[in-house]
């Protein structure tokens, strides 16, 4: 492969996947590109016959510049008191003052309980919080995030969130 330098000709890693993409899709099908992926999940909750019949939310997590995914967190009142929740995984609410730049996410949280700051494992990643859960809590916490500082995205599959139980889950 060649150098990276601006001169004519060189074959960047941005160049260079854009080369595998194109050959991939020469030979595969469409369909059997990623399993998980957000065009997928966009699809899927758009079909009326599709994985997301009924679905309401696509759940997601960014990818901070860093390359390492962004914790989410906020504080919800109940019963007399505050609770920290921490999540990867939000569902976009609406962009801020038709902003291209600046939206409105709510913090979703793993029905598994893995919500509370103390309970994160000690990597601090995703799968620290998702642990073989069978859902999302809606938390009606959101946070305004600026998009120019994310530069990945992940989204699963298409879910409809549960309310958010008046007692805090209990934890392992």
């Amino acid at each position: 492969m060649g150098s990276c330098s601006k001169g004519k000709g060189s074959e960047c890693v941005r160049d260079t996947i854009k080369k595998i993409i194109a050959a991939q899709d020469e030979v595969a099908e469409r369909d059997h590109c990623c399993d998980v992926s957000c065009e997928r999940s966009i699809r899927d909750l758009l079909s009326p016959a599709g994985a997301g019949m009924g679905d309401t939310t696509i759940p997601f997590t960014l990818i901070c510049k860093d390359c390492k995914p962004f914790i989410g967190s906020g504080a919800r009142f109940a019963n007399n008191m505050y609770q920290c929740l921490e999540s990867p995984f939000f569902r976009a609410k609406k962009f801020v003052d038709d902003s291209k730049d600046c939206v409105k996410l709510e913090l979703l949280i793993p029905i598994n309980g893995g919500n509370s700051c103390s309970s994160r494992g000690k990597k601090g990643g995703v799968c620290d919080f998702l642990d073989m859960a069978p859902g999302f809590y809606e938390t009606g916490v959101c946070i305004t995030v600026d998009l120019d500082c994310f530069c990945g995205i992940s989204c699963l599959s298409p879910t409809t969130p549960e309310p958010y139980p008046s007692q805090a889950p209990a934890h392992d």
